[in-house]
């Protein structure tokens, strides 16, 4: 399955591959050189977290040699702030290291795309994550095969691929990898959910990873058709919404169309409270000298005349 995957992969020339050393980067890096001989580059973040990270960068200048893809290596610091996810923390560092990666290393050569190494099993973790908090259509959706950021195209092949088949495809090779002793630390949500609830899944239900991409899929069409109707909805209400405006549409667009204008508009996302008490002073606005000041992130959305405005 893993060929397969690769054989419909189809990013524009030249592609570096997000390279961390484990066994996912390390099968796509080869299945993608093997593909697009000198047409692949990789990336390697040092997140400077652990012991091991030296050897996770010695196999990838190994593994880069022998194969004779360029390898840029950069080292990130990766601790969280207080009050942040660690895994949060680490993943916006990397981002923004292999695109920086890319940009400075391989300008010359118009390198657009990025390829990294997410399967099916990493889909079905995030997808039970979006679950357990209450996640609406956008985490349900989980992770897209395609999206842009930092003004680069990224790509999961491997999302329909899972984590045994590919370790297969690398034994079958006699390739070796680096394993990520956290991965087994069970501190981690992600970690538990991959070493309880995926084995009895599987023994549940065989074909959970196919099922459950399929709800994500849905999950994202859902969106992307809310997208449309916010986008429509807030050309009516105006950025900043206009007050009365806003009142006319039904409850559902309001918050529809409330969320979209936040993100587009200002980057932020309130959380369902902070939604809800949003749209009950909008309920009540109905008078001149009725107030809105609701926190979100870190402004506040607030009655400006006939306006709402969002005041960082």
């Amino acid at each position: 399955m893993l060929q397969d995957a690769i054989a419909r992969f189809t990013p524009s020339l030249p592609l570096a591959v997000a390279l961390s050393g484990g066994a996912d980067s390390t099968a796509l890096l080869v299945a993608c050189a093997e593909k697009w001989p000198q047409q692949v580059r990789a990336v390697h973040v040092h997140h400077g977290l652990q012991a091991a990270a030296d050897d996770f960068e010695r196999h990838c200048y190994i593994l880069c040699k022998s194969l004779g893809v360029p390898l840029a290596v950069r080292h990130v610091d990766a601790r969280h702030e207080p009050g942040e996810s660690p895994e949060d923390a680490a993943r916006r560092a990397r981002y923004a290291a292999i695109a920086q990666a890319v940009r400075s290393e391989w300008a010359v050569e118009a390198l657009h795309d990025v390829a990294v190494a997410q399967h099916a099993d990493d889909q079905v973790e995030t997808i039970l994550l979006a679950l357990s908090r209450g996640a609406g259509l956008p985490g349900l959706a989980a992770m897209p095969v395609h999206w842009q950021r930092d003004g680069l195209t990224w790509h999961r092949p491997l999302l329909d691929v899972p984590a045994s088949e590919i370790r297969a495809w690398l034994h079958a090779r006699n390739i070796e990898w680096v394993e990520d002793p956290t991965n087994r630390d069970e501190r981690f949500v992600r970690n538990r959910i991959r070493a309880r609830l995926l084995p009895a899944l599987q023994q549940t239900f065989p074909q959970f990873r196919d099922t459950f991409a399929r709800s994500a899929r849905h999950a994202a069409q859902a969106q992307s058709l809310l997208a449309e109707v916010a986008q429509a909805d807030l050309a009516v209400v105006g950025s900043p919404p206009a007050i009365a405006t806003l009142r006319g549409l039904s409850h559902a667009r309001q918050a529809n169309v409330l969320r979209h204008w936040l993100r587009t508009a200002h980057g932020v996302a309130p959380s369902a409270a902070q939604l809800d008490e949003l749209l009950a002073q909008v309920a009540d606005c109905a008078t001149r000298g009725h107030g809105i000041r609701i926190k979100v992130a870190s402004g506040h959305v607030v009655r400006d005349g006939p306006l709402l405005r969002f005041a960082a």
